[in-house]
């Protein structure tokens, strides 16, 4: 009975400081599903928390970790990843609402985080720590561009779609020259993205490390490979197409010419994702991509 008794007192003194919680909403305004939502959830939050701004078009200017607790996202995987990266130093706990496809990091439906809405706010244990890649850009030795990565940086041949060759290089030391369709260099939470369809490995998302991974390699030898975080990875553009381009987790493009260089590091600052208490560690992985399903041998 005592054991019940403090158990309540537990959950009394964490819904009272959830209260507290500062937490600002954002949705995606090119998705219907997130408007519908968007009010719903913008009124849940006033009655239970303290709403600290709200923005249906994702703007982040507004928002800083000193005023805010949690983001609440309404969105899909790309629309927390453009999140994420438009945040850079400023990164806040988010909780992803999925009202897109597949829903791999924003873990939560509508239902989901009404239900788990005081542990979401109120147990930093469910803050999951995610690397970003810190991308430079550097057009044949002009001053480089820097860019922010959650997923990967995918150099792909484009047309005339010809193999283009790139000379890659890990901390200052030549590794390979690799011939084919491209390169993937990805985070742990990016391994299950395009580096996973183009064969690369699946990688735990706090593991500390990096996956460089050749597209369609004109090679047996250029299997994918896993770096240490602290590596420094540079990738010169030998010979490129006229359509060879630099992709950062789909959304932000770079036209690749001869002699362009592409520096990747880890950024010194991870993103922050609030897990879904009710969903065991594997279940996205297992439900959502069916790793390890069996053959259905009556069929």
């Amino acid at each position: 009975m005592r054991d019940r008794v403090h158990f309540g007192n537990i959950k009394q003194r964490q819904v009272s400081s959830v209260k507290d919680k500062r937490v600002f909403l954002l949705g995606n305004p090119s998705k219907t599903e997130a408007l519908e939502a968007f009010r719903d959830v913008e009124e849940f939050t006033r009655q239970n928390a303290t709403l600290a701004g709200s923005d249906v078009r994702n703007n982040v200017s507004d928002i800083s970790p000193g005023d805010v607790d949690r983001i609440i996202l309404l969105g899909g995987d790309g629309t927390l990843i453009g999140v994420a990266r438009s945040l850079g130093e400023n990164q806040v706990p988010i909780i992803g609402v999925n009202v897109g496809k597949l829903g791999f990091l924003a873990e939560f439906l509508v239902a989901e985080l009404k239900q788990t809405f005081v542990q979401a706010l109120g147990d930093d244990h469910l803050v999951s720590h995610r690397a970003m890649l810190e991308v430079s850009f550097a057009r044949n030795g002009s001053s480089p561009d820097h860019s922010l990565a959650v997923n990967d940086c995918v150099i792909r041949a484009g047309q005339p779609f010809r193999m283009i060759d790139l000379d890659l290089s890990v901390n200052g030391a030549p590794m390979t020259r690799i011939t084919g369709d491209g390169l993937i260099v990805c985070t742990p939470s990016g391994s299950t993205a395009h580096n996973l369809s183009a064969g690369g490995p699946i990688v735990q998302p706090g593991v500390d490390a990096i996956v460089i991974t050749p597209l369609a390699p004109h090679s047996l030898t250029h299997k994918p490979l896993v770096v240490e975080r602290s590596c420094t990875i540079d990738v010169v553009a030998e010979s490129v197409n006229e359509g060879t381009t630099v992709i950062l987790d789909g959304q932000v493009s770079y036209a690749m010419g001869p002699g362009d260089r592409v520096t990747v590091r880890r950024f010194h600052q991870d993103f922050l994702i609030v897990r879904n208490p009710l969903h065991p560690q594997w279940h996205h992985l297992t439900t959502k991509l069916h790793w390890g399903r069996l053959p259905n041998y009556d069929e």
